[in-house]
């Protein structure tokens, strides 16, 4: 008789669990485990163009976040394995460091987050929820693919990020670093490579979202 019980028991509390990820996510402010990188030397002051430059570009990393939040949970949902849901929610996490960090930028730019991020969760979540129910190597090969792409995404924000905004360099130089740790956490739980029909339908959607989040 317990038997019975404890799987429904299991359902309810991650469904529960996803739940609050969701809730906090998009409406408590989000707290680090990690303190915020800092620049070896401070940067000098931004003007207009600049403060406005780095706003919409930390907006877009913020809904980045958000989307990780949303994709590793729903991951962390659907798949059989007790050993890779820790591995999904750990990562989620980690990425809840990045989810604060970016919020503390914007903050400081005097900017906002996306407006739209409860539909980027919503978007992402249910691509998480797909991409789990398609097996756990699948799923671990779209972490992999999703972290590459947010990887390159970093970089070309480096690039564009003006000089003198040595804080949000930071922020997103480490953010970098820990997406190629996640890739590589994933290869080694089994990830399959994804097709590569698969991989631009990533890119491409990731560029409505990006260009959309740049400006609302």
């Amino acid at each position: 008789m317990p038997a019975t019980h404890s799987a429904p028991v299991q359902g309810i509390d991650a469904l529960l669990t996803a739940a609050d990820t969701a809730l906090r996510t998009l409406f408590a402010p989000p707290h680090a485990a990690r303190p915020m990188p800092q620049a070896a030397a401070p940067g000098a002051e931004l003007g207009d163009e600049e403060k406005r430059l780095s706003a919409a570009l930390m907006r877009v990393n913020h809904v980045g976040e958000v989307c990780a939040q949303a994709l590793y949970t729903a991951q962390a949902l659907t798949t059989p394995s007790p050993e890779l849901r820790q591995h999904f929610m750990h990562a989620c996490a980690e990425e809840t460091d990045h989810l604060a960090w970016t919020k503390q930028r914007l903050d400081e730019l005097g900017a906002r987050p996306s407006l739209l991020n409860p539909l980027w969760y919503a978007g992402a979540f249910g691509i998480g929820l797909v991409a789990g129910r398609l097996g756990n190597a699948v799923s671990l090969g779209f972490v992999v693919e999703t972290e590459r792409q947010v990887e390159a995404h970093l970089h070309e924000h480096l690039e564009r990020l003006p000089a003198a905004d040595t804080a949000s360099r930071a922020i997103v130089a480490q953010m970098a670093a820990d997406e190629v740790e996640h890739a590589v956490d994933a290869r080694k739980a089994g990830a399959a490579e994804l097709p590569l029909p698969a991989q631009e339908l990533m890119r491409a959607v990731a560029k409505v979202m990006t260009t959309t989040a740049h400006y609302v």
